[in-house]
């Protein structure tokens, strides 16, 4: 699952004001220098959920499962099920207000989303990071993926005050390839962004909309005591973003496509922050 990392407030690569914008496969690697010396010292998970338990979860259409047709897939009477969401059914989570107005995640829909978020990844300052430029088919791959895949990654489109105007994979960074790479804790979740619109990036709403969203899955989920991200380590808008939205900076990963900087926003400062 691609993970890319945006620029926050300017300049670098403004890729998309920040996120975690990566390559595809760029959680296949070995764990960093600064993670192998200590940095969070619980024992690293590699987990991964067996067919047996992906399908049991499937058939238990009261936990996000369901059925999706061809017009989702492309392919015209083709059905695959919907994967179960392991994060408690984002599409529950609800609106939230923030200072720039009330953001909304709504799960992806391939008819519904996919010009848009396809262009999007079709702008130089993003796709350096995704690596999802090209026909619409390159996007649908990667969406596909998640809408069908095992349920640990949900694609969202962010709507501000009704707008389509970011594209959010919320994850359960425990049952990812990235636990792999870091100390990663049960029920872990990851946080990637995009920034879609040029006229939102370089304005501090990445920050602004970061913490809106961390504090929305804690409040969900509480089972979660960590949300964490790995923009690279070059984006220091990027950076500068998950700091301004109360993420700390733990450590420097290596992943295949970057090297990357582990930013952890604790639940412990939550009523803080």
């Amino acid at each position: 699952m691609p993970h890319t990392d945006a620029s926050a407030d300017a300049g670098i690569a403004p890729a998309t004001d920040f996120g975690t914008l990566t390559s595809p496969g760029a959680r296949e690697g070995r764990i960093g220098s600064a993670a192998e010396a200590g940095a969070d010292v619980e024992d690293t998970l590699d987990l991964r959920l067996p067919a047996d338990f992906v399908a049991l979860f499937a058939e238990d259409v009261g936990v996000g499962g369901g059925w999706r047709r061809g017009a989702d897939t492309g392919a015209p009477g083709f059905v695959a099920p919907v994967a179960p969401d392991l994060l408690g059914s984002v599409v529950d989570w609800g609106p939230v207000s923030t200072s720039a107005g009330v953001l909304h995640l709504v799960p992806a829909r391939i008819e519904r989303d996919l010009p848009i978020i396809s262009r999007w990844m079709n702008d130089p300052t993003v796709t350096a990071f995704w690596g999802l430029a090209g026909p619409e088919n390159a996007t649908e791959e990667h969406l596909l993926s998640q809408l069908f895949g095992d349920g640990r990654s949900v694609p969202c489109v962010g709507m501000l005050d009704g707008t389509p105007m970011s594209y959010w994979e919320i994850y359960r960074a425990d049952l990812d390839p990235l636990a792999r790479h870091y100390p990663a804790r049960p029920h872990d979740i990851g946080v990637h962004l995009l920034i879609g619109t040029t006229g939102d990036r370089g304005r501090g709403l990445g920050g602004t909309l970061l913490r809106a969203v961390a504090n929305l899955a804690l409040d969900k989920r509480p089972a979660c005591a960590r949300i964490v991200a790995e923009p690279d380590i070059r984006n220091t808008p990027s950076i500068a973003a998950f700091l301004s939205a109360g993420f700390r900076f733990s450590a420097e990963i290596e992943l295949p496509a970057k090297r990357a900087a582990l930013m952890i926003r604790d639940r412990s400062l939550h009523h803080l922050l």
